[in-house]
């Protein structure tokens, strides 16, 4: 589902960035495959430097279909940003990616808190995002953040996973699952 980014699978990626349906929300905003190149070398190296943390979303042969990152990364929190190209949306990879990465942020690198800053006019996001149980709104919880990204000319909607609620949900529908099983 998920695996460490490699320079040899830009192409692919990149031809998946640029669907109308996806470019306008990612972060990297590439124009040419050897533009996104150079974007995911300096964003391996800011992983390096402890600033990112960056995945490729696979599906079950191993094709690469998306990315999952945390960025900004600060005492312990950062924020979230995910994209999976068009034909791979809607089936289901989306939350278990998420799961996936938050499982390792959380277990792996210990963090507190990852917050989603979802475009107002992104519809799918923020549906993808409210499908999530450990998903809460940080408008009023997180007033000097929610203003700080919404200072420019693009308005966001501000969420957060905080840690405690992550393991209390996931733990929650693991043992459910456990259950249905027997």
């Amino acid at each position: 589902m998920l695996k460490q980014r490699e320079l040899h699978e830009t192409a692919e990626l990149y031809e998946l960035l640029r669907h109308p349906s996806v470019f306008p929300y990612v972060r990297q905003k590439a124009t040419s495959a050897e533009e996104y190149l150079f974007m995911t070398k300096q964003l391996m190296e800011e992983e390096q430097n402890g600033l990112t943390i960056s995945r490729t979303i696979i599906d079950e042969w191993g094709t690469p279909i998306g990315t999952i990152s945390i960025f900004d990364i600060q005492d312990g929190a950062g924020f979230l940003g995910t994209w999976i190209g068009q034909p791979f949306q809607g089936i289901g990879y989306n939350q278990k990616a998420k799961l996936a990465f938050l499982n390792e942020l959380f277990y792996d690198y210990n963090f507190s808190t990852v917050f989603l800053r979802i475009r107002k006019e992104n519809a799918r996001s923020q549906a993808a995002a409210l499908k999530l149980p450990y998903v809460v709104d940080a408008e009023h919880s997180n007033p000097s953040l929610f203003n700080e990204i919404n200072q420019g000319e693009t308005k966001f909607l501000l969420f957060k996973i905080p840690r405690d609620l992550f393991y209390l949900t996931t733990a929650y529908t693991q043992s459910e699952d456990e259950e249905q099983a027997m």
